[in-house]
């Protein structure tokens, strides 16, 4: 089964947002160092950034983030794939605004494909995960297509 918002209840919330916060206070606070990050190691140890150290902690931030989520709405596997890109092409590269956007962005799709799968087919109900799936293999089918050049503007 992929993942689906039928079984998500404020109980789930109330267990995962203390992970939720944590991961996201972190997050946010190295974002500039992420922006510093994009521009090579040797850039980022010449502005003092210890670079494996920050790699790490953002590597378990980003897995905090991503388990939370996954306790809550299970498997929907192309969320995390599209969203990032998808709100790179809307927002630009800068993480203070990346971040957040690709939540949204995120947040967005699987509700509209969670309320497309209830309406759609109903009584019955297809899970959010596959109609993303629909949404998400063309869309890198797009980015492989392109290749690098789809963030050049």
């Amino acid at each position: 089964m992929s993942g689906s918002l039928a079984s998500a209840s404020w109980s789930r919330v109330e267990t995962i947002w203390p992970y939720i916060a944590a991961g996201l206070v972190v997050v946010f606070l190295l974002s500039r160092r992420l922006d510093i990050l994009r521009l090579g190691d040797e850039v980022a140890l010449s502005l003092g950034i210890r670079v494996e150290r920050t790699r790490f902690i953002l590597i378990c931030a980003a897995a905090l983030l991503a388990s939370s989520a996954v306790a809550a709405a299970g498997l929907i596997g192309f969320v995390g794939l599209v969203a990032p890109h998808l709100a790179r092409l809307l927002l630009g590269a800068g993480h203070r605004t990346l971040l957040p956007g690709a939540a949204l962005t995120g947040a967005v799709l699987v509700i509209l494909c969670d309320t497309l799968g209830r309406w759609a087919f109903a009584p019955r109900e297809l899970p959010c995960g596959i109609l993303l799936a629909l949404v998400g293999a063309p869309f890198f089918l797009y980015l492989l297509r392109r290749g690098g050049r789809i963030y050049e503007n």
